[in-house]
């Protein structure tokens, strides 16, 4: 077994032998070495098989074991062999068996092949939303998704994916077509379009991650068009409406009627107030404090609470400091807002005819966020400036923009406090205008 310098132009000089098979060492790394086997009969010398190998011995149990590398043919540089020939020695060294774990290796790559073919939607959505708080666009997000919407993502995924006769949780992902997808998203649209919407877009962000995770191969849902069509709404409560939507509140009880007050009152975001714990308010200083990890665009937020406010959350049951504000189970927060918003418009339009007959006009479908557009322009229309109204609302930029909004860091608390109290006596005023002092700000730019 001749000892040489294995160089690419050594093995290329190397001759096989015209019988058996000669064996070539390295003198630059022992235990690495290339096999040579005389050609077949009728075969010339450029036929004869080649073959890179290495011989070790492995740290530990002393199993000696002569490892085949590759052919010559499949990797022709012989620095790429003897790179190769090296990792599996050094992992002898180390105690290492390297043809046992490549085997194990194997074994495993094959049971996780297996796996994913039928890898089951309940189960791959598990896995990703205990993962979504997270997840980012193909990269670890620097700060965690608010955890209500984390809560809303899983809800809808739950109960319009996972639950439904169209695809369902015992599925195997990879058997999940475009067209159940889409038969799916127009059973959901026939009953609430614009939600149709949400489940595709949170659909479509799933299995975009079970494609980064090679649970499939190709995403069904990436080109599904929206079901509905997206309408950049405007509406706002009018006077009356919101007279009517006050009475309506008294009428459906708790926990919706003060929550949906409340939500009018301060002009915040659905799932601020309804995730909200006893340990964000100061009753005392008539003060609501969210952490930036609640806030949509992750600012602190305060949100002054008006005498109305205070006498709404005075009465709430309180139970426990860390527990919610509203919640119909003690330990999770209110959910069903949906059909608690069509009991409001059917009080509303109950307390209407009532008044005016039966032929007083219907009341004009309305959202929960469409109470916080009616805030904001209620407040405007007695008024309250812009850059006050941004900051109520915790926008991130409104009037005040570019250089302005780098340096300007007042955050106008005495101007919110005021605005949301003139607010509080607006709606008031609007109930029992008997006893309104209602009193117009003037705005200030």
């Amino acid at each position: 077994m001749p000892t040489i310098k294995l160089t690419q132009a050594a093995i290329e000089r190397l001759k096989p032998p015209a019988t058996g098979r000669v064996e070539y060492w390295d003198s630059q790394l022992p235990g690495f070495g290339l096999r040579i086997a005389a050609p077949r009969p009728g075969r010339s010398e450029k036929d004869a098989r080649r073959t890179w190998q290495a011989f070790y011995r492995v740290k530990g149990d002393g199993t000696v074991i002569r490892e085949t590398i590759g052919t010559a043919a499949v990797i022709p540089n012989v620095a790429d062999a003897r790179a190769r020939a090296r990792a599996s020695i050094d992992a002898a060294r180390q105690g290492i068996n390297p043809i046992a774990r490549r085997r194990d290796d194997l074994a495993m790559a094959q049971r996780e092949a297996a796996q994913r073919e039928i890898e089951t939607l309940g189960a791959a959505l598990d896995r990703y939303t205990t993962k979504l708080p997270t997840l980012g666009n193909g990269k670890r997000r620097t700060r965690p998704r608010r955890p209500e919407y984390v809560a809303e993502v899983k809800r809808c995924l739950e109960r319009d994916v996972r639950d439904s006769d169209k695809v369902g949780a015992d599925r195997p992902l990879r058997g999940i077509s475009k067209k159940e997808i889409s038969a799916l998203l127009d059973e959901i649209a026939a009953r609430a379009p614009s939600h149709a919407n949400h489940v595709l877009s949170y659909f479509r962000a799933f299995m975009n991650w079970a494609v980064s995770e090679d649970l499939i191969d190709a995403n069904p849902a990436a080109q599904i068009s929206a079901p509905s069509p997206f309408v950049d709404r405007d509406r706002a409560l009018d006077d009356d409406e919101i007279r009517l939507f006050w009475l309506g509140c008294d009428k459906i009880g708790e926990p919706f009627g003060p929550l949906f007050k409340l939500l009018l009152l301060t002009a915040q975001r659905r799932d601020e107030l309804a995730h909200a714990t006893w340990l964000e308010f100061d009753l005392d200083k008539a003060m609501w404090t969210l952490r930036g990890e609640r806030t949509k665009n992750g600012k602190a937020h305060e949100v002054h609470l008006s005498p109305p406010a205070i006498e709404l959350l005075s009465k709430l049951p309180k139970v426990g400091e860390k527990r919610y504000l509203f919640s119909t189970t003690g330990k999770t927060p209110v959910s069903g807002f949906g059909r608690a918003r069509e009991r409001l418009a059917a009080a509303m339009a109950n307390i209407r005819r009532a008044e005016q007959g039966e032929a007083a006009e219907t009341i004009e479908p309305f959202t929960l966020h469409d109470l916080r557009r009616s805030a904001a322009t209620g407040m405007a229309s007695i008024g309250i400036a812009h850059h006050v109204l941004d900051k109520i609302l915790n926008h991130s930029s409104g009037k005040i923009s570019g250089v302005g909004a780098i340096y300007n860091r007042f955050e106008y608390k005495p101007e919110r406090n005021a605005a949301l109290e003139a607010w509080a006596r607006h709606i008031e005023g609007l109930v029992s205008p008997t006893t309104s002092n209602v009193v117009p700000i003037k705005s200030a730019g």
